[in-house]
């Protein structure tokens, strides 16, 4: 199935998007209504919450008061813990047993307002988060909520920062301008990215680039977006038991001031190349006991992992083997497409230590050190694009190959440049 989450700040209008969606035939697991059922009159939950904090925050008619028991937490932000120790696990078992029951072709939207906060946002193929700035929000919490303005500041200053929440989003859904403008995005949203991405992942469909070759400005967003895309893809890795990795930001994109098709290039290195094949084990949910169920495939394939991050198509290549190592087995990798039709990416996967998987590093990090090379590299491409734009399946990879002469003596070039610096891989692989 494919996997939504959707949060936003408190007084964003978070829940018109969920009902909206829900409404064009998602499947919506509401996070804030399984928060309300798990602490009725009657249930573990609301009498653990009542041993814990005391009589002052049951009503009259045996229900919770939540203004009274709000009015601790976020007063204190180690009593808002205690609260969190007993109310996450009973909403995570909750959304668990939803998710199982939801149909396996279904898009399932997960409306939550603390995926941001509780730093889960990895577990989808899609985050979509409702944008409005914090100081509408204050105003809409006063003036439709009733709540003080003290209040209302507390409330807004416990949860992410607008930054951080567009950080974590492929997808920034606009809710300052009214109902009317923000249905016909959702409805946009729906019909031109959802639904084809769902498609694409049920039938194993790649998102492949245009057959026009077009040469765009570079973008700063880019390195944000690979970010994202590279804890996606590590998370679900990692969940299937696959450990021994490192993916990393590739290609133009991943050079600051670089004109680049706009695609984004990532390399996932592997110990062997067999893992493509690798089976593990049965799909299973696991729940981290917290407000949020992880839907990862745990012990599941490679590919299916890779599916689980939005990945289709993954199939063998290889890469044009080089003076300096000629056998074209070390060159040799498997290829996948992002399914998302929002967003081109490209997955090569590559032998750890191999010639190509180094050599992209290399040449990556020479063009960001060297802005001489880097512009040269800049001029040639718009050059090359301009002499094979491509257009048709059958010249669509013409600019691709005229570039493969200039390669030769550049990637040596990058190669010397590493040698040179005492390059060496930074960071450590994701896990």
């Amino acid at each position: 199935m494919m996997r939504i989450g959707l949060s936003g700040g408190i007084g964003s209008g978070k829940s018109t998007v969920s009902t909206l969606l829900g409404n064009l035939g998602a499947t919506v697991i509401d996070a804030d209504q399984i928060a309300r059922a798990v602490v009725e009159p009657g249930t573990t939950g609301l009498q653990q919450i009542q041993e814990t904090f005391g009589e002052e925050v049951i009503a009259d008619d045996g229900t919770l008061n939540r203004p009274a028991l709000a009015a601790i937490v976020f007063a204190d932000t180690d009593r808002r813990k205690e609260l969190e120790a007993i109310t996450h696990p009973l909403i995570g078992e909750r959304t668990a047993q939803l998710f199982r029951e939801a149909p396996a072709d279904a898009i399932v939207v997960h409306d939550m307002p603390l995926l941001v906060e509780l730093g889960q946002t990895n577990s989808y193929h899609l985050m979509v988060i409702v944008d409005v700035p914090a100081h509408v929000r204050l105003d809409r919490l006063v003036e439709q909520r009733g709540m003080t303005r003290a209040d209302a500041e507390k409330r807004i200053a416990a949860q992410a920062s607008d930054e951080q929440r567009r950080e974590a989003a492929d997808v920034l859904l606009d809710n300052s301008r009214g109902l009317a403008e923000l249905e016909q995005a959702v409805k946009s949203l729906w019909h031109n990215r959802i639904q084809p991405y769902a498609d694409n992942l049920q039938h194993d469909r790649p998102v492949r680039r245009p057959d026009t070759v077009q040469i765009v400005d570079p973008d700063p967003d880019w390195a944000v977006q690979a970010r994202r895309l590279c804890r996606r893809i590590a998370h679900q890795l990692d969940a299937a038991g696959f450990t021994d990795v490192r993916i990393d930001h590739i290609g133009s994109t991943a050079v600051p001031g670089l004109p680049a098709k706009d695609v984004i290039d990532l390399q996932l290195q592997v110990t062997d190349l067999s893992v493509a094949h690798q089976e593990v084990g049965d799909r299973v949910t696991r729940t981290h006991g917290a407000e949020h169920v992880d839907s990862a495939l745990v012990g599941c394939s490679f590919k299916a992992a890779l599916k689980g991050a939005g990945f289709t198509g993954l199939r063998p290549n290889e890469d044009h083997a080089q003076a300096w190592a000629p056998d074209p087995d070390l060159w040799r990798k498997y290829f996948a497409n992002g399914a998302d039709p929002g967003r081109l990416v490209h997955l090569h996967i590559r032998q750890a230590g191999g010639p190509a998987s180094e050599i992209a590093l290399q040449f990556r990090d020479w063009l960001r050190a060297d802005d001489t090379a880097r512009d040269a590299y800049a001029h040639f491409k718009h050059a090359t694009a301009q002499a094979h734009p491509g257009g048709t399946p059958d010249t669509k990879q013409d600019y691709v190959e005229a570039k493969e002469p200039w390669f030769a003596q550049a990637l040596p070039k990058a190669r010397a440049w590493a040698e040179q610096t005492g390059w060496a891989i930074e960071g450590h692989p994701l896990r």
